[in-house]
């Protein structure tokens, strides 16, 4: 048998900028991002909520690109669209997405503004990265995806009651923060971009967690300062994993910023999206530290300053579909675990805690355990 092999490298640069009012005309970060030496195609698409909230968004945003015509072309009005799980449950979005891209013949080197929250970012990213097998994305989160998956390599859509069972990893071209664009959030939706924070401490960074428990009480009234200092780290801690973990695309099994997720994913389903991302991530951190405790890899001191720090930045930490049981009785969480192994490409691999700051992988969870969690976070909450 003859064989042929080389090892292909592909080199990536990831952009993350930061600034405020990134569509005033005189605000060149965008553009400077963007524009290369010939005039470009620019697809823009807002989420409709986003619209809605700032009404003026949109001739802002068309006034920004006809001061840049020379160099950025856009090719219609912002194009509106769904946000939220709504957007990554049906591929009808990437549909009109690509529709978009085919009827104003956008092409490699043309750019798809996607503008709006992390789930329609993923939508977005996986219909550009798609699309003529790339066209440039830029991406503006305008929720705390800033500090977490608006920064990372990832685009998704939902399918077969599985979250993110399709997708794509493909780096945006670049990512524009704009704290500003933060302030039309409701209170829910800010609160729940902490949870990154907290699961990116947990894993990486106990300075960053002490950071998070001191200004925890400024954290939870919405503080502008406390607030872009946890978007800035935190964004940097998830670029420095992706960066430098010899694995950015996920070839392997180990994933540590999923530390929280494999509950969390299946809670989401459990509540039929009523529970937000970060909401059920906050639960899915909870049952993973008081697992990681019970199995005696976490001492029970570090266990209780992070449930506290949850608590304390205002996540509620224990859901009704926790109980959830299938037709033999056996808890519905259990699924979701195996939901995650084949996620993970077949090796179950569960990121646990050693100390705060450092996590470990294991490849087995035990059911006892799990279901101590569950007992012990119902009693927390008095149910």
């Amino acid at each position: 048998m003859a064989v042929i092999q080389r090892f292909i490298q592909a080199g990536w640069q990831l952009r993350v900028f930061f600034t405020e009012d990134v569509f005033a005309p005189a605000n060149l970060v965008l553009r400077e991002a963007m524009a290369d030496s010939l005039p470009r195609k620019v697809l823009v698409v807002l989420e409709d909520s986003l619209a809605q909230a700032r009404p003026e968004l949109p001739a802002q945003i068309g006034g920004y690109f006809a001061a840049q015509a020379a160099q950025l072309q856009m090719v219609r009005p912002p194009m509106f669209a769904c946000g939220g799980e709504r957007a990554k449950n049906s591929s009808a979005l990437v549909g009109e997405i690509y529709s978009q891209i085919q009827r104003h013949h956008l092409d490699r080197h043309s750019y798809l503004v996607a503008v709006g929250g992390g789930a329609l970012l993923d939508v977005a990213g996986y219909a550009a990265a798609t699309a003529h097998r790339g066209v440039r994305l830029v991406r503006i989160p305008t929720t705390l995806s800033q500090a977490d998956s608006g920064v990372g390599v990832k685009n998704g859509l939902n399918a077969f009651g599985q979250k993110n069972f399709i997708g794509t990893f493909a780096p945006p071209y670049a990512v524009i923060n704009d704290f500003n664009l933060l302030a039309s959030l409701l209170p829910r939706d800010k609160r729940a971009g902490y949870v990154e924070a907290v699961k990116v401490a947990c894993i990486r960074d106990a300075a960053f967690f002490e950071q998070l428990e001191r200004e925890a009480a400024e954290l939870a009234v919405f503080a502008p300062g406390p607030m872009q200092r946890l978007i800035h780290r935190c964004a940097e801690l998830h670029l420095d994993h992706i960066a430098s973990s010899d694995d950015p695309f996920e070839s392997g099994s180990a994933r540590p910023l999923d530390f929280g997720h494999w509950a969390a994913h299946k809670l989401e389903q459990l509540s039929h999206f009523a529970l937000s991302h970060g909401e059920a991530v906050a639960i899915g951190i909870a049952m993973d530290v008081i697992y990681s405790r019970d199995a005696g890899l976490l001492d029970a001191a570090s266990a209780a300053r992070i449930l506290n720090l949850l608590e304390r930045l205002g996540f509620v930490l224990f859901a009704d579909e926790l109980l959830s049981a299938d037709n033999a009785e056996l808890p519905t969480m259990l699924a979701g675990l195996e939901e995650f192994r084949e996620h993970l490409g077949g090796e179950l691999s569960i990121t646990l805690l050693a100390e705060i700051g450092r996590s470990l992988e294991v490849h087995q969870m035990e059911p006892r355990h799990i279901a101590a969690a569950v007992a012990e976070l119902r009693a927390r909450a008095g149910k």
